[in-house]
């Protein structure tokens, strides 16, 4: 009961967008942590694994606390429009939340527009990123910019969501400086 009062508590806080308290982060130049998970793109189910993204260029990993509520929405929505930028640099993104995965299929169709993918973040992967929500299970609102070698170099932390975008997109073209 006190998890699932906990979840509606953060969910509601999110809503009213209220900002809650913000996670430690990983450093820059630290190793990112790696990872694979189920995760959608255009409805599709497929795994996802953070080593073999990276084999490709530089990855925005961008974590958020709920599909299809107002923020998330409207972030998913900008990634959405900024996909081509991104491409033109060789860099890949993918929103990572603790939804189901069923519930992604759908949120990677009508919010993500088919652009990206988005993940299923598990326990384990929100404790690694330090992205926890409190105790809510769910993650904040936190964008990583992991350069191909796998280290950190941009974090943002920030329960608006409106600059995740125009921050990991500038440090995304700063690797390439």
């Amino acid at each position: 009961m006190t998890t699932i009062f906990t979840r509606l508590a953060a969910a509601a806080l999110l809503a009213a967008g209220i900002a809650a308290p913000a996670a430690a982060d990983l450093p820059l130049g630290e190793k990112a942590p790696a990872f694979t998970t189920r995760a959608a793109l255009a409805g599709k189910e497929f795994g996802f694994s953070l080593s073999a993204a990276l084999a490709k260029g530089p990855v925005v990993l961008y974590f958020y606390p709920k599909a299809f509520t107002q923020g998330c929405t409207l972030e998913a929505n900008a990634f959405a429009e900024a996909m081509p930028k991104f491409k033109a640099e060789g860099a890949s993104v993918i929103g990572m939340s603790n939804d189901d995965i069923d519930t992604l299929k759908q949120f990677s169709r009508k919010e993500c527009r088919d652009a990206f993918p988005v993940g299923v973040a598990s326990p384990a992967v929100i404790k690694g990123y330090d992205v926890a929500l409190g105790n809510s299970g769910l993650a904040s609102r936190t964008s990583y910019v992991i350069a191909p070698d796998g280290r950190i170099v941009e974090v943002y932390s920030n329960s608006d969501y409106r600059e995740h975008v125009e921050k990991t997109l500038a440090a995304v073209r700063a690797l390439k400086k």
